[in-house]
């Protein structure tokens, strides 16, 4: 029987795993290999790890795990949860279990991208859906925003120091009057047409329109629809926002008692969604790792 059974490898499964480890805290730390910022190169926007590979961040934080035994790296992927607080059981994919007392989702989120040839094997780079993580990276050069929606004008607003040119690609879909007068105001082109492919191209990217015409650019940004990569939230009935996250409080506990939710599942309150960000995930991960201590002690002193 583990203290805590965390379920995610990445940023938010690792911090709770070493903060639970510096606490002596016993708990299975498992890994699925399956993380959302795989498709990309670098991450961007977390201090000591800017530029950094997302696989060479987890290594190191594996072997610095690694030297607080009371942490047991499991490789698998859960397939189910039962049980309740003090007694939940955790079945893997190959048959094994894992016993714990409570158990911290640091599941992630998986993206769904638009339906356009090569935007997947552009995304993560040249393609990117956060502008904290990647604007940075297409300064100074021209920039193309997949979609039109009442969030585009905000975008364009948050990239206005960045780009030197930004331009809207609606695809075949209309262009609500109120969003274009804005977009028109913050000096953005808006180039219609059917995009048939997205190439890269050197150090850019190529959107290829149905007419045969092309437009370059230094990158683009495009809107994913993201839905909770694991079915645990709805198996333990977890309360959910609207916009599907899994609501926490301040240190990630969910609503079911001995549950805890961090990373980009996880919405904190204040919050209108999650913050999708590596950073974000560590401080969660911490929060949801430290509230099972307390938990753990309140429990110990019968409070």
């Amino acid at each position: 029987m583990h203290d805590v059974a965390i379920i995610g490898g990445g940023p938010a499964g690792l911090q709770a795993a070493l903060t639970l480890g510096r606490m002596h805290r016993s708990a299975a730390l498992i890994d699925s290999g399956v993380y959302r910022n795989a498709p990309t190169s670098a991450m961007h926007n977390i201090v000591t790890n800017d530029g950094r590979p997302p696989a060479a961040f987890r290594a190191t934080a594996r072997e610095e795990i690694a030297s607080y035994p009371t942490i047991t790296p499991v490789e698998g992927k859960v397939v189910s949860i039962t049980g309740d607080l003090g007694a939940f059981a955790l079945e893997l994919e190959n048959g094994d279990r894992i016993d714990a007392g409570r158990v911290i989702l640091a599941t992630g989120v998986a993206d769904a991208l638009p339906a356009i040839p090569g935007l997947a094997d552009a995304f993560g780079d040249a393609v990117a859906h956060c502008p904290f993580c990647h604007g940075h990276e297409f300064a100074g050069g021209r920039v193309g925003i997949i979609g039109a929606g009442e969030h585009t004008p905000r975008l364009v607003a948050m990239l206005a120091p960045i780009a030197a040119e930004t331009v809207i690609l609606p695809g075949d879909e209309p262009v609500a009057p109120e969003v274009a007068g804005v977009l028109a105001r913050l000096g953005a082109a808006i180039r219609s047409g059917r995009i048939a492919e997205i190439a890269q191209e050197g150090d850019g990217v190529a959107a290829r329109f149905s007419d045969g015409s092309s437009e370059r650019f230094a990158g683009m940004f495009t809107s994913t629809a993201w839905r909770q990569a694991a079915p645990f939230a709805a198996d333990l009935g977890l309360a959910m926002s609207d916009g599907g996250a899994i609501v926490v409080d301040g240190f990630g506990r969910t609503s079911r008692a001995g549950v805890y939710a961090a990373g980009d599942i996880a919405q904190p309150p204040g919050l209108p969604m999650p913050l999708h960000a590596v950073a974000a995930a560590v401080a969660s991960g911490q929060l949801a790792g430290a509230a099972c201590v307390q938990d753990l002690v309140a429990e110990a002193l019968g409070m």
